[in-house]
């Protein structure tokens, strides 16, 4: 089984006074893996940059750097993509390996650890929004009995923070602080993915964050309004010999078919859609408009 999409995502920048030099770092390419594929991507720039260059990040995430030199008072990035999304392998979480175990795997000591494992070590410690601290364990600790299979318990981590926790766009910004996301119960997809970041890693265990979009569905009868999605994030989980394992809190479901990945780091710093420097434009705040919809055939 398969789904494609089509993707735009619409920056648009309005500054107050003009920019004169400014760098913009943009990840809205999603990277190649073994369930998905990306078919077209096109990247429309207003005004048009002096350089642009296109890399990978040290995740391995596509990345465009974008310089501009000369001066403009607004900035639009539109990036359009076509996306198929496949069928993921199921899984019997009873056989994943004690969580105590995952972590020992993970733990540095003599033994040597093979590529995948060590790569994974760079997501179990503290990151610029995930802090660790004593207070996410003892939220999670529930979810972690001795002995029980690593992937059931995140499972039920995610059916926690899904429980006990309300969708409120107003409630935090981006640097809102996880203990005041734990304390108040309330924020968006992006704070329930750092909050099960936090209480996985305080547990020892390796967890990235992952940035994409999600296919969400109008109304019965209603039509489908550009513009009106959002960006998404969940959690992926590393799991000894099974691998990534991705888990969306927000909603209580293992990312499928409705999922698109776009980046991953350790959190929401790492994957930014589009972040940079400026000098100049005075005070500015994007309008951005994502749109996913379904292509048949």
């Amino acid at each position: 089984m398969s789904a494609r999409y089509q993707v735009l995502h619409d920056t648009h920048y309005r500054y107050d006074s003009p920019v004169s030099l400014a760098q913009q770092l943009a990840h809205l390419w999603p990277r190649d893996n073994p369930w998905q594929r990306c078919s077209e991507q096109r990247l429309q720039i207003h005004p048009q940059p002096t350089a642009r260059r296109d890399e990978l990040d040290v995740f391995g995430n596509p990345l465009t750097r974008l310089a501009f030199e000369r001066p403009h008072d607004e900035l639009q990035v539109n990036a359009r993509l076509q996306v198929e999304v496949l069928q993921r392998p199921a899984l019997d979480f009873r056989r994943s390996a004690p969580w105590e175990k995952a972590c020992d795997a993970l733990s540095y000591s003599a033994r040597p650890m093979d590529a995948e494992t060590l790569d994974a070590c760079r997501y179990r410690f503290q990151s610029p929004y995930v802090h660790l601290k004593g207070v996410f364990a003892e939220f999670s600790a529930s979810c972690f009995p001795p002995g029980c299979p690593l992937l059931l318990g995140a499972q039920a981590l995610m059916e926690k923070i899904f429980k006990e926790f309300t969708f409120d766009a107003e409630a935090t910004q981006v640097a809102t602080p996880l203990v005041e996301v734990l304390e108040r119960r309330r924020g968006v997809c992006q704070d329930f993915a750092h909050l099960m970041l936090a209480c996985l890693r305080s547990h020892g265990l390796a967890a990235r964050y992952v940035s994409g979009y999600l296919l969400t569905r109008p109304p019965p009868g209603q039509p489908r309004l550009i513009g009106a999605d959002a960006s998404h994030a969940w959690v992926s989980v590393y799991c000894p010999v099974l691998g990534w394992v991705d888990f969306d809190p927000t909603n209580n479901i293992q990312p499928a078919l409705e999922h698109i990945t776009l980046a991953w780091g350790r959190d929401f710093s790492d994957v930014s859609p589009l972040r940079g420097v400026i000098l100049g434009g005075g005070n500015h705040d994007p309008e951005v408009r994502v749109t996913v919809m379904p292509v048949e055939g």
